[in-house]
């Protein structure tokens, strides 16, 4: 396997494999390749980032996951500590497959000065809040200007953002989908997704609507082929007053 170059935070290989031919004999085919994204995956404690991921990446759900809880504090001994990640298989074609690297960033202050080290290189996010707790929803606009003001794409833009309410199963009142989406147009974010890594709700769509932000910026695109414009995630063989601007009454 042979690196090729980077877009950013991704890598393009391409892998010299071997295949039979209907004959039999032996065809290599050195067209294949694969693509590294790093996609950061953050916001306050317990507001699910890591139960979204092993969703996404193992299709498993756990009740023993931190913060699944209302209460208005979750417990900070039982979060992430730093950073962790995992590994998405996403198809984008037959001969082209993503990687996407889900970058689990803790929430606690503690771990702040540290964001720096572990936005290096990411090329889009995913601002997670949960719905049960409106504080987490005042904090999304300080994720946004801390990701905003330490990590940039290569042109000097802002790396492509989706904001996702999540735990929409412990909540009963939909949010207000014309507000949602003036509060993304004034805060910079392409995108807003409710989701439920309980109920696996909204997950594949967020990857999938992430996965097309990267790929609509990255110059690599051009490559595909034209009847390629879908994107296929691999099977996973692999309101109170904070809510008051948001959700509907």
């Amino acid at each position: 396997m042979k690196r090729m170059g980077s877009f950013f935070g991704e890598t393009t290989t391409t892998t010299t494999s071997t295949s039979s031919s209907p004959s039999g004999s032996p065809v290599m085919d050195q067209n294949r390749r694969e693509l590294v994204f790093k996609i950061l995956v953050v916001g306050d404690i317990g507001a699910g980032k890591t139960a979204i991921i092993r969703r996404a990446v193992d299709n498993i759900f756990s009740d023993a996951y931190k913060g699944r809880t209302r209460k208005p504090d979750p417990d900070p001994t039982q979060s992430t500590i730093g950073v962790d990640f995992a590994l998405k298989s996403v198809k984008l074609n037959p001969k082209t497959t993503t990687w996407l690297q889900l970058w689990d960033i803790a929430g606690q202050e503690r771990y702040g000065n540290l964001t720096r080290v572990y936005y290096k290189e990411a090329v889009a996010a995913l601002v997670v809040f949960d719905l049960t707790r409106p504080a987490s929803f005042e904090a999304v606009r300080k994720w946004k200007s801390d990701i905003d003001a330490k990590v940039a794409l290569a042109n000097g833009d802002p790396i492509p953002c989706i904001l996702v309410a999540n735990k929409s199963d412990l909540v009963n009142v939909p949010l207000n989908e014309d507000v949602m989406n003036q509060y993304c147009k004034e805060h910079g974010f392409l995108d807003w997704m409710v989701t439920s890594a309980k109920k696996d709700v909204g997950i594949t769509e967020a990857m999938t609507a992430i996965t097309q932000h990267i790929m609509a910026r990255s110059p690599i695109d051009d490559d595909l082929d034209e009847d390629d414009d879908l994107i296929h995630l691999a099977s996973n063989e692999a309101r109170p007053l904070g809510y008051g601007c948001c959700w509907s009454g």
